[in-house]
């Protein structure tokens, strides 16, 4: 009995170290082809800060090795960015076997849209929240203080925004996970939409920078997408409740 049920765990040990492995093959991929273009990388995520800086002014390192490091550490983090699809279809893989027919087709594209959503809220954060932001705290600098941004220092508070945009903008995945496993329901949370503004609007004072525009473009997207969370989850909740239905009948 105990070499049956060992036999199991070690197949699943085998199938996680493969598609663990299957990921960082992946992610050495893409960065081996991207070192390269390290500075360029680096400079194209500096850019809305370099356009909002003053004439004059410029970024700076402060530590001897940043020049060399920083860029390649945005590399990696970028080469995992990109791998993300890789690495949702690897979980996928690995978890799809223990699924239900019906869990199997509703879930794929939660996967998805998981990741589309994640790299929407990253380009929001690129290519909306950063010119303002960086607008506003270059105006609202007091005089006499030279702009000189160390790169280590931005690259850490550009990632942080692209993380805390990205799994803000997960929001319509997250309602509809909640409906579906039974926590919650649609009806609920519209009885809740007050609660859900203000709550959108404290999750952006904490997230973001200490500035109303980071706020409000924070703040806004998440309930807008809460709405349409809500809007999806009472067709992919009853959906995934038919499926189940017609499966366990089908099974019976």
């Amino acid at each position: 009995m105990a070499i049956e049920e060992t036999q199991p765990l070690i197949s699943h040990l085998i199938e996680l170290r493969k598609r663990l492995l299957y990921c960082i093959i992946a992610v050495l991929a893409i960065f081996m082809m991207l070192i390269y273009f390290a500075n360029d990388i680096y400079h194209m995520v500096a850019a809305p800060l370099i356009s909002q800086m003053p004439a004059g002014a410029s970024m700076i390192a402060t530590d001897v090795a940043s020049p060399f490091f920083t860029p390649i550490k945005l590399t990696i983090i970028v080469s995992i960015f990109l791998a993300v699809p890789v690495i949702l279809y690897q979980v996928w893989a690995f978890v799809a076997p223990a699924l239900y027919r019906h869990e199997r087709r509703l879930v794929m594209p939660l996967l998805f849209s998981s990741t589309l959503l994640f790299y929407i809220g990253v380009a929001f954060a690129y290519f909306i929240v950063f010119p303002l932001a960086f607008g506003f705290f270059a105006k609202t600098a007091p005089q006499g203080v030279t702009i000189a941004t160390d790169i280590t220092n931005y690259l850490d508070f550009v990632m942080t925004l692209f993380m805390v945009f990205g799994v803000a903008f997960e929001v319509p995945v997250a309602i509809v996970l909640i409906c579906w496993t039974g926590i919650t329901t649609p009806e609920e949370l519209k009885k809740k939409r007050p609660y859900i503004l203000v709550g959108a609007f404290v999750v952006g004072m904490l997230l973001t920078p200490p500035d109303v525009f980071s706020q409000t473009l924070l703040a806004i997207p998440m309930y807008c997408l809460f709405e349409v969370g809500v809007f999806f989850s009472r067709y992919y909740v009853g959906k995934g409740r038919q499926a189940q239905e017609v499966e366990q009948h089908t099974d019976s």
